[in-house]
């Protein structure tokens, strides 16, 4: 392949090799972890996890939106956040065992929104509302503060924010059916439907005048 093929690929699939990124080098986290090398694992958590919004951004601004990048992005989502709920369990039992019950529910949640994307969807689809946007950011944003902090609390809020989130993405696939994964929310969505029913009133009204 010439060079400007390479240039090329990449100038294509630069939002997917960002994606990428957060799970090629996730291993690295693990080995830090193991050798409790506290420092380097937060330097190299933040680096990586600020993959999951460069890799949107840039795949809207420049029009890189494909089947393949939300497939990416959805396993890179998966692998990131469980393993950071097993680095925060390594790091801060503490915050994390009287939230044991919380989080076994909010895997339940989890689960559940899965299953109904797959019945209805015919794939396992994590949709990125702005709730679960946020969630996302909250749990990143989590793992630096309990370097600093007590975040016993903090990560209850958010187990319960999340476990909303994956209500409203449940219940999106259970009254609209099949979504697009960028599904701002459920409120958007009976907005829109409700636009969409008004424009089809007046444009039978229109019919009916001629």
């Amino acid at each position: 392949m010439s060079l400007r093929g390479i240039m090329g690929f990449f100038k294509k699939h630069t939002a997917n090799l960002i994606t990428a990124t957060r799970i090629i080098f996730l291993p690295l986290l693990y080995y830090f972890v193991y050798y409790d090398m506290r420092g380097a694992f937060l330097i190299t958590f933040i680096l990586i996890g600020s993959t999951d919004f460069f890799d949107g951004l840039v795949a809207r601004k420049f029009n890189m939106v494909s089947k393949l990048g939300k497939f990416l992005d959805t396993v890179a989502d998966i692998l990131f956040y469980f393993s950071t709920a097993y680095f925060f369990y390594e790091f801060f039992p503490e915050y994390l065992i009287p939230n044991f019950p919380l989080f076994y529910i909010f895997l339940v949640f989890y689960l559940g929104s899965f299953t109904v994307s797959t019945i209805i969807a015919k794939r396992p689809i994590m949709l990125h509302t702005s709730l679960l946007r946020l969630n996302a950011v909250f749990v990143f944003s989590l793992v630096i503060l309990s370097f600093l902090m007590s975040t016993t609390y903090v990560l209850s809020a958010i187990l319960i924010l999340f476990m909303i989130g994956l209500t409203e993405s449940m219940l999106i696939f259970i009254f609209f059916g099949p979504a697009d994964q960028d599904t701002k929310s459920f409120i958007s969505l009976i907005k829109k439907y409700l636009e969409d029913m008004n424009f089809e009133i007046r444009v039978d009204e229109g019919c009916k005048k001629h």
